[in-house]
């Protein structure tokens, strides 16, 4: 409907254009209409172009999927090159235009960003992340997921320099081990979120650590880190009473002796308990072979 009322009032009736734009086009009527939309509002006119710029200088929020992944360089600069007061940022999966070329004006003239998406941005370099902890000390959610270039120099100067962070993935930061992610949450204590994700360098160490420095802990993903072991589970368990779930697919080395103190506080986790999975193994084996005699 907005939509509709924009291209039905037309500059030439004099009608639309003469409400007041910042008080009321930008915050009212803007905000309701996709930023593809308003994008092609820009080719209507001068006066149009003007109040789409005005617009894009004040955006709260910027999200590249609502344009696609493949933006232009030259036009991510251009929509962005005005804005001082984004809040949140989400560029995942734009690997195949971004890098650091393009990101770090933004991120230098923004420090009010508490929320940065990045996951798969393959070909940012950890110049990024040092750019996002010296510029936005009130980041409260970031993620990484995916982005090999993370290194341990670059997280400790994120953990310096952001410490309300709440919510952290590091999903796939390979470069990643023990000591890093101990600094990180010696530093951010406040993490209720953090997910640490095909990561085969992160063991017990790090486990404990997070555990003894984040109290108010709720969700973490250690699926695939194959150095984890049911020791630091049961340290989990001890000093992390608020957490609400745990994944620990595929950590061979964590067994039920651990999980179950977790799973009797109602803790939500991704691995079942061993007699539901016999059922489950079981069902699929009657399944697949209705002929065995299970009387046997």
């Amino acid at each position: 409907a907005p939509w509709r009322l924009m291209m039905s009032l037309t500059p030439s009736r004099g009608c639309l254009l003469d409400l007041p734009w910042e008080d009321i086009l930008v915050p009212h009527i803007l905000c309701h209409l996709p930023l593809q939309q308003l994008l092609s509002l820009q080719r209507v006119s001068k006066s149009f172009q003007s109040l789409i710029q005005l617009y894009l200088a004040n955006m709260r929020c910027f999200d590249s999927s609502q344009i696609g992944p493949a933006i232009p360089r030259a036009a991510f600069v251009n929509l962005l090159k005005d804005n001082e007061v984004l809040q949140q940022l989400a560029l995942q999966n734009c690997s195949d235009w971004l890098t650091d070329r393009e990101l770090l004006p933004v991120i230098g003239q923004n420090h009010h960003l508490h929320q940065i998406q990045l996951k798969g941005c393959a070909q940012l370099s950890r110049h990024a992340l040092v750019a996002i902890s010296l510029s936005c000390p009130n980041l409260r959610q970031l993620s990484l997921a995916h982005c090999e270039w993370v290194d341990s120099l670059s997280l400790r100067s994120l953990a310096d320099h952001c410490k309300v962070l709440e919510a952290v993935d590091l999903t796939a930061c390979r470069q990643l081990k023990d000591e890093a992610i101990c600094y990180l949450v010696q530093k951010c204590s406040k993490l209720k979120s953090l997910s640490l994700a095909v990561n085969a360098n992160v063991g017990d160490v790090a486990v404990e650590e997070i555990a003894k420095c984040c109290p108010e802990l709720e969700h973490l993903d250690l699926t695939g880190c194959l150095r984890v072991k049911n020791d630091s589970i049961r340290v989990l368990a001890e000093y992390c009473p608020k957490l609400r779930s745990l994944k620990v697919k595929h950590c061979h080395n964590v067994a039920e002796s651990s999980l179950s103190i977790l799973r009797s506080r109602g803790v939500e986790l991704d691995v079942e308990p061993p007699l539901q999975r016999a059922l489950v193994l079981l069902q699929d084996v009657v399944g697949f072979a209705p002929f065995i005699n299970l009387q046997i």
